[in-house]
Protein backbone atom coordinates (compact mmCIF):
# COMPACT_ATOMS: atom_id res chain seq x y z
CA UNK A 1 0.00 0.00 0.00
CA UNK A 2 1.37 3.60 -1.01
CA UNK A 3 1.93 6.12 1.66
CA UNK A 4 0.60 9.70 1.47
CA UNK A 5 0.99 12.95 3.51
CA UNK A 6 0.51 12.31 7.08
CA UNK A 7 -2.79 13.56 8.12
CA UNK A 8 -2.99 16.25 11.27
CA UNK A 9 -4.04 13.62 14.14
CA UNK A 10 -1.04 11.32 13.37
CA UNK A 11 2.10 11.79 14.82
CA UNK A 12 5.13 9.67 14.95
CA UNK A 13 5.76 8.52 18.63
CA UNK A 14 9.56 5.95 18.17
CA UNK A 15 11.72 5.63 15.72
CA UNK A 16 14.88 3.44 15.07
CA UNK A 17 17.11 2.16 12.57
CA UNK A 18 16.81 -1.31 11.02
CA UNK A 19 17.09 -3.82 8.60
CA UNK A 20 13.35 -5.17 7.07
CA UNK A 21 12.82 -8.60 6.01
CA UNK A 22 9.46 -10.15 4.30
CA UNK A 23 8.42 -13.52 4.80
CA UNK A 24 8.64 -15.27 1.21
CA UNK A 25 5.68 -15.57 -0.05
CA UNK A 26 5.72 -19.10 -1.48
CA UNK A 27 7.41 -21.14 0.81
CA UNK A 28 6.39 -19.56 4.13
CA UNK A 29 9.75 -20.60 5.49
CA UNK A 30 12.61 -17.97 4.32
CA UNK A 31 13.21 -14.35 4.58
CA UNK A 32 13.76 -11.53 2.00
CA UNK A 33 15.59 -8.50 2.22
CA UNK A 34 13.05 -5.45 1.78
CA UNK A 35 15.63 -2.85 2.13
CA UNK A 36 18.74 -2.48 1.02
CA UNK A 37 20.57 -0.77 4.33
CA UNK A 38 19.00 0.19 7.90
CA UNK A 39 15.94 2.11 7.23
CA UNK A 40 13.84 4.32 9.91
CA UNK A 41 11.08 1.91 11.08
CA UNK A 42 8.48 4.59 13.14
CA UNK A 43 5.49 3.80 15.14
CA UNK A 44 2.61 6.32 14.60
CA UNK A 45 -0.61 7.15 16.51
CA UNK A 46 -3.07 8.58 15.02
CA UNK A 47 -5.69 10.96 17.74
CA UNK A 48 -8.66 11.05 15.90
CA UNK A 49 -9.19 7.26 14.76
CA UNK A 50 -6.99 6.29 17.97
CA UNK A 51 -5.04 3.87 15.40
CA UNK A 52 -1.62 2.96 15.90
CA UNK A 53 0.59 1.94 12.93
CA UNK A 54 4.38 0.99 11.90
CA UNK A 55 5.87 2.72 8.79
CA UNK A 56 9.39 2.38 7.59
CA UNK A 57 10.00 4.35 4.03
CA UNK A 58 12.84 3.29 1.46
CA UNK A 59 13.16 6.11 -0.95
CA UNK A 60 9.45 5.92 -2.75
CA UNK A 61 9.14 2.39 -1.48
CA UNK A 62 6.60 2.07 2.07
CA UNK A 63 8.67 -1.31 3.04
CA UNK A 64 6.33 -1.65 6.37
CA UNK A 65 2.65 -0.31 6.12
CA UNK A 66 1.62 -2.26 9.19
CA UNK A 67 -1.61 -1.52 11.46
CA UNK A 68 -0.83 -2.57 14.98
CA UNK A 69 -3.46 -4.73 16.71
CA UNK A 70 -4.22 -6.33 19.84
CA UNK A 71 -3.61 -9.73 18.81
CA UNK A 72 -0.58 -8.94 17.49
CA UNK A 73 2.14 -10.45 19.19
CA UNK A 74 6.39 -9.26 18.48
CA UNK A 75 8.59 -12.59 18.87
CA UNK A 76 12.18 -12.11 19.63
CA UNK A 77 13.64 -14.91 17.68
CA UNK A 78 17.77 -13.73 18.06
CA UNK A 79 19.76 -11.46 20.04
CA UNK A 80 19.49 -8.81 17.00
CA UNK A 81 16.32 -9.92 15.19
CA UNK A 82 12.47 -10.49 15.67
CA UNK A 83 9.00 -10.41 13.62
CA UNK A 84 5.45 -10.72 13.92
CA UNK A 85 2.71 -11.16 11.24
CA UNK A 86 0.07 -8.78 9.79
CA UNK A 87 -2.78 -10.75 9.15
CA UNK A 88 -4.35 -7.64 6.98
CA UNK A 89 -1.05 -7.12 5.34
CA UNK A 90 -1.18 -11.27 5.03
CA UNK A 91 2.41 -11.11 5.41
CA UNK A 92 5.19 -11.20 8.15
CA UNK A 93 8.10 -8.85 8.97
CA UNK A 94 11.15 -9.12 10.36
CA UNK A 95 13.69 -6.86 11.72
CA UNK A 96 17.50 -7.01 11.89
CA UNK A 97 18.77 -4.44 14.59
CA UNK A 98 22.44 -3.38 15.23
CA UNK A 99 22.71 -4.25 18.73
CA UNK A 100 20.18 -6.11 21.27
CA UNK A 101 19.69 -2.87 23.35
CA UNK A 102 18.39 -1.56 20.37
CA UNK A 103 16.01 -4.57 20.02
CA UNK A 104 14.75 -4.81 23.61
CA UNK A 105 13.76 -0.87 23.41
CA UNK A 106 11.59 -1.38 19.97
CA UNK A 107 9.60 -4.78 21.55
CA UNK A 108 9.15 -2.14 25.00
CA UNK A 109 7.37 -0.03 22.17
CA UNK A 110 5.41 -2.75 20.60
CA UNK A 111 3.97 -4.04 24.28
CA UNK A 112 3.27 -0.35 25.18
CA UNK A 113 1.21 0.11 22.44
CA UNK A 114 -0.64 -3.16 22.26
CA UNK A 115 -1.24 -2.15 26.02
CA UNK A 116 -2.56 1.22 24.95
CA UNK A 117 -4.68 -1.00 22.61
CA UNK A 118 -6.12 -3.46 24.52
CA UNK A 119 -6.93 -0.86 27.34
CA UNK A 120 -8.98 1.43 24.63
CA UNK A 121 -10.28 -1.94 23.44
CA UNK A 122 -11.75 -2.86 27.13
CA UNK A 123 -13.14 0.41 28.42
CA UNK A 124 -12.60 3.41 26.11
CA UNK A 125 -11.33 6.43 26.68
CA UNK A 126 -11.85 6.71 30.05
CA UNK A 127 -10.36 3.30 30.71
CA UNK A 128 -7.34 4.49 28.96
CA UNK A 129 -6.14 7.29 31.18
CA UNK A 130 -7.07 5.53 34.49
CA UNK A 131 -5.14 2.58 33.18
CA UNK A 132 -2.16 5.05 33.64
CA UNK A 133 -1.08 5.29 29.31
CA UNK A 134 -0.40 8.30 28.80
CA UNK A 135 -0.99 9.57 25.10
CA UNK A 136 2.43 8.93 23.42
CA UNK A 137 4.25 12.13 22.40
CA UNK A 138 6.20 13.25 18.98
CA UNK A 139 9.53 11.57 19.22
CA UNK A 140 12.61 14.21 18.24
CA UNK A 141 14.41 11.76 15.77
CA UNK A 142 11.37 10.99 13.85
CA UNK A 143 12.33 11.05 9.59
CA UNK A 144 10.81 13.85 7.99
CA UNK A 145 10.53 11.78 5.35
CA UNK A 146 8.57 9.23 6.98
CA UNK A 147 6.15 11.57 8.16
CA UNK A 148 5.61 12.84 4.90
CA UNK A 149 5.28 9.20 3.97
CA UNK A 150 2.92 7.98 6.80
CA UNK A 151 0.15 5.98 4.94
CA UNK A 152 -2.92 8.17 3.42
CA UNK A 153 -5.38 4.84 3.83
CA UNK A 154 -9.12 5.39 5.10
CA UNK A 155 -9.92 4.14 8.15
CA UNK A 156 -10.15 0.24 8.92
CA UNK A 157 -13.89 -0.80 8.55
CA UNK A 158 -15.20 -2.75 11.88
CA UNK A 159 -15.03 -6.28 11.95
CA UNK A 160 -17.52 -8.05 13.49
CA UNK A 161 -16.63 -10.30 16.70
CA UNK A 162 -16.32 -13.55 14.32
CA UNK A 163 -14.09 -12.15 12.16
CA UNK A 164 -11.84 -10.99 15.19
CA UNK A 165 -11.83 -14.49 16.32
CA UNK A 166 -11.31 -15.86 13.05
CA UNK A 167 -7.69 -12.87 12.91
CA UNK A 168 -6.58 -14.06 16.00
CA UNK A 169 -6.06 -17.85 15.42
CA UNK A 170 -4.48 -16.84 12.16
CA UNK A 171 -2.57 -14.83 14.13
CA UNK A 172 -1.44 -17.72 16.67
CA UNK A 173 -1.00 -19.83 13.85
CA UNK A 174 1.37 -17.73 12.33
CA UNK A 175 3.38 -17.48 15.84
CA UNK A 176 3.78 -21.45 16.35
CA UNK A 177 4.87 -21.58 12.47
CA UNK A 178 7.30 -19.10 13.78
CA UNK A 179 8.03 -20.73 16.61
CA UNK A 180 8.89 -24.04 14.78
CA UNK A 181 11.34 -22.26 11.98
CA UNK A 182 13.28 -20.05 14.54
CA UNK A 183 14.16 -22.69 17.02
CA UNK A 184 14.52 -25.94 14.66
CA UNK A 185 15.93 -24.48 11.40
CA UNK A 186 18.80 -26.54 11.94
CA UNK A 187 17.53 -30.37 12.39
CA UNK A 188 17.46 -30.99 9.19
CA UNK A 189 16.04 -30.30 5.57
CA UNK A 190 13.58 -32.19 4.18
CA UNK A 191 13.78 -33.77 0.56
CA UNK A 192 10.32 -31.80 -0.52
CA UNK A 193 9.07 -28.62 0.89
CA UNK A 194 6.24 -28.05 3.35
CA UNK A 195 2.83 -28.21 2.96
CA UNK A 196 0.64 -25.38 0.45
CA UNK A 197 -0.57 -22.76 2.97
CA UNK A 198 -4.43 -21.85 3.19
CA UNK A 199 -5.65 -19.37 1.67
CA UNK A 200 -7.06 -16.30 4.33
CA UNK A 201 -10.42 -16.48 3.43
CA UNK A 202 -10.00 -20.78 4.57
CA UNK A 203 -11.73 -22.10 7.48
CA UNK A 204 -10.30 -22.52 10.97
CA UNK A 205 -10.23 -25.98 10.56
CA UNK A 206 -7.82 -25.90 7.40
CA UNK A 207 -5.73 -23.82 9.24
CA UNK A 208 -5.23 -26.33 12.14
CA UNK A 209 -4.56 -29.14 9.35
CA UNK A 210 -2.17 -27.17 8.12
CA UNK A 211 -0.23 -26.20 11.30
CA UNK A 212 -0.28 -30.02 12.29
CA UNK A 213 1.13 -31.10 8.72
CA UNK A 214 3.88 -28.33 9.16
CA UNK A 215 4.57 -29.74 13.09
CA UNK A 216 4.39 -33.59 11.16
CA UNK A 217 7.37 -32.44 8.79
CA UNK A 218 9.51 -31.29 11.63
CA UNK A 219 9.80 -34.12 13.63
CA UNK A 220 9.61 -36.49 10.37
CA UNK A 221 13.06 -34.33 9.17
CA UNK A 222 14.53 -34.83 13.11
CA UNK A 223 13.66 -38.53 12.74
CA UNK A 224 15.34 -38.70 9.78
CA UNK A 225 18.31 -37.16 11.32
CA UNK A 226 18.48 -39.44 14.34
CA UNK A 227 18.51 -42.68 11.92
CA UNK A 228 21.89 -40.54 9.83
CA UNK A 229 23.07 -40.14 13.14
CA UNK A 230 22.70 -44.15 14.37
CA UNK A 231 24.36 -45.16 10.80
CA UNK A 232 26.93 -42.91 11.46
CA UNK A 233 27.82 -44.00 14.36
CA UNK A 234 27.97 -47.88 13.46
CA UNK A 235 30.51 -47.15 10.76
CA UNK A 236 32.40 -45.66 13.74
CA UNK A 237 31.82 -48.92 15.78
CA UNK A 238 33.39 -50.83 12.86
CA UNK A 239 36.12 -48.87 12.02
CA UNK A 240 37.02 -49.20 15.91
CA UNK A 241 36.82 -53.14 15.61
CA UNK A 242 39.32 -52.47 12.59
CA UNK A 243 41.66 -50.50 14.36
CA UNK A 244 41.84 -53.13 17.50
CA UNK A 245 41.93 -56.00 14.81
CA UNK A 246 45.11 -54.23 13.21
CA UNK A 247 46.40 -53.48 16.91
CA UNK A 248 46.61 -57.24 17.63
CA UNK A 249 48.42 -57.99 14.62
CA UNK A 250 51.35 -55.59 15.74
CA UNK A 251 51.28 -56.80 18.51
CA UNK A 252 51.49 -60.22 17.33
CA UNK A 253 54.55 -59.31 14.76
CA UNK A 254 56.21 -57.52 17.86
CA UNK A 255 55.84 -61.11 19.19
CA UNK A 256 57.79 -62.52 16.67
CA UNK A 257 60.56 -60.19 16.27
CA UNK A 258 61.32 -60.83 19.80
CA UNK A 259 61.49 -64.44 19.34
CA UNK A 260 64.05 -63.89 16.93
CA UNK A 261 65.95 -61.83 18.82
CA UNK A 262 66.09 -64.43 21.37
CA UNK A 263 67.06 -67.30 19.34
CA UNK A 264 69.65 -64.94 18.05
CA UNK A 265 71.33 -64.19 21.78
CA UNK A 266 71.28 -68.07 21.74
CA UNK A 267 73.00 -68.58 19.26
CA UNK A 268 75.62 -66.11 19.89
CA UNK A 269 76.29 -67.06 23.29
CA UNK A 270 76.44 -70.96 22.26
CA UNK A 271 79.06 -69.65 19.87
CA UNK A 272 81.04 -68.16 22.30
CA UNK A 273 81.11 -70.84 24.91
CA UNK A 274 82.48 -72.99 21.39
CA UNK A 275 85.21 -70.34 20.77
CA UNK A 276 86.44 -70.39 24.69
CA UNK A 277 86.28 -74.17 25.23
CA UNK A 278 88.12 -75.14 22.06
CA UNK A 279 91.90 -74.35 22.46
CA UNK A 280 93.27 -75.85 19.54
CA UNK A 281 93.11 -74.78 15.73
CA UNK A 282 93.67 -70.89 15.24
CA UNK A 283 91.78 -71.00 11.88
CA UNK A 284 88.76 -72.29 12.94
CA UNK A 285 88.67 -69.85 15.93
CA UNK A 286 89.13 -66.79 14.05
CA UNK A 287 86.23 -67.87 11.82
CA UNK A 288 84.62 -68.50 15.53
CA UNK A 289 85.08 -65.08 16.29
CA UNK A 290 84.21 -63.73 13.28
CA UNK A 291 80.75 -65.65 13.32
CA UNK A 292 80.37 -64.21 16.28
CA UNK A 293 80.81 -60.58 15.46
CA UNK A 294 78.63 -61.00 13.00
CA UNK A 295 75.99 -62.26 14.81
CA UNK A 296 76.71 -59.53 17.16
CA UNK A 297 76.31 -56.82 14.44
CA UNK A 298 72.84 -58.59 12.76
CA UNK A 299 71.54 -58.59 16.57
CA UNK A 300 72.24 -55.13 17.09
CA UNK A 301 70.39 -54.10 13.48
CA UNK A 302 67.42 -56.06 14.77
CA UNK A 303 67.42 -54.74 18.05
CA UNK A 304 67.26 -51.13 16.82
CA UNK A 305 64.74 -52.22 13.66
CA UNK A 306 62.39 -53.76 16.63
CA UNK A 307 62.92 -50.49 18.50
CA UNK A 308 61.66 -48.07 15.45
CA UNK A 309 58.83 -50.40 14.18
CA UNK A 310 57.68 -51.28 17.89
CA UNK A 311 57.65 -46.99 18.07
CA UNK A 312 56.13 -46.19 14.91
CA UNK A 313 53.38 -48.99 15.16
CA UNK A 314 52.36 -47.82 18.54
CA UNK A 315 52.23 -43.45 17.46
CA UNK A 316 50.31 -44.59 14.74
CA UNK A 317 48.14 -47.16 16.88
CA UNK A 318 47.69 -44.50 19.77
CA UNK A 319 46.14 -41.60 16.93
CA UNK A 320 43.95 -43.95 15.07
CA UNK A 321 42.52 -44.61 18.46
CA UNK A 322 42.23 -41.10 19.79
CA UNK A 323 40.78 -40.31 16.20
CA UNK A 324 38.34 -43.11 16.68
CA UNK A 325 37.43 -42.41 20.12
CA UNK A 326 36.82 -38.77 19.40
CA UNK A 327 34.11 -39.36 16.49
CA UNK A 328 33.02 -42.11 18.16
CA UNK A 329 31.96 -39.74 21.51
CA UNK A 330 30.82 -37.07 18.74
CA UNK A 331 28.68 -39.38 16.88
CA UNK A 332 27.35 -40.57 20.66
CA UNK A 333 26.92 -36.94 21.69
CA UNK A 334 25.20 -35.60 18.59
CA UNK A 335 22.89 -38.70 18.71
CA UNK A 336 21.47 -37.74 22.35
CA UNK A 337 21.17 -34.05 20.74
CA UNK A 338 19.15 -35.45 18.44
CA UNK A 339 17.30 -37.88 20.44
CA UNK A 340 16.31 -34.65 22.94
CA UNK A 341 15.25 -32.06 19.62
CA UNK A 342 13.04 -34.95 18.99
CA UNK A 343 11.57 -35.06 22.50
CA UNK A 344 11.38 -31.64 22.30
CA UNK A 345 9.15 -31.39 19.07
CA UNK A 346 6.87 -34.48 20.04
CA UNK A 347 6.01 -32.26 23.49
CA UNK A 348 5.27 -29.06 21.29
CA UNK A 349 3.48 -30.77 18.74
CA UNK A 350 1.15 -32.09 21.51
CA UNK A 351 0.93 -28.84 22.95
CA UNK A 352 0.45 -26.77 20.08
CA UNK A 353 -2.07 -29.73 18.97
CA UNK A 354 -4.52 -28.92 22.02
CA UNK A 355 -3.33 -25.54 21.71
CA UNK A 356 -5.37 -25.33 18.54
CA UNK A 357 -7.85 -27.67 19.19
CA UNK A 358 -9.11 -25.21 22.14
CA UNK A 359 -9.00 -22.57 19.83
CA UNK A 360 -10.89 -24.12 17.24
CA UNK A 361 -13.54 -24.67 20.21
CA UNK A 362 -13.68 -20.97 21.36
CA UNK A 363 -14.32 -19.87 17.95
CA UNK A 364 -16.80 -22.39 17.53
CA UNK A 365 -18.47 -20.98 20.23
CA UNK A 366 -18.25 -17.43 19.32
CA UNK A 367 -19.97 -18.80 16.43
CA UNK A 368 -22.57 -20.33 17.76
CA UNK A 369 -23.42 -17.34 19.73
Amino acid sequence: MTAGKETMGEQPIFTCKAHVFHIDPKTKRSWMSASSAAVSVSFFYDSSRNLYRIISVEGTKAVINSTITANMTFTKTSQKFGQWSDVRANTVYGLGFASEAELGKFIEKFQEVKEAIQAQQCGGAKATNGSGAATPVASATASPLLAARAADEPPAPAQPKVEDDAMMVHQRAHSVSSTLQGGYATVGRAPRGPPAAPESGDSAEQQLRYENDRLKLALAQSSANAKKWEVELATLKSNNLRLTAALQESTANVDEWKRQLHQYREEVARARHYATGKGGDANEVEQLRQRVAQLEAELAQKNEELAQITKSKKSEQDAEAKLAQSQLELALAAQDGQRQVIQALNDQLARQIDELSNIHREINTALQT
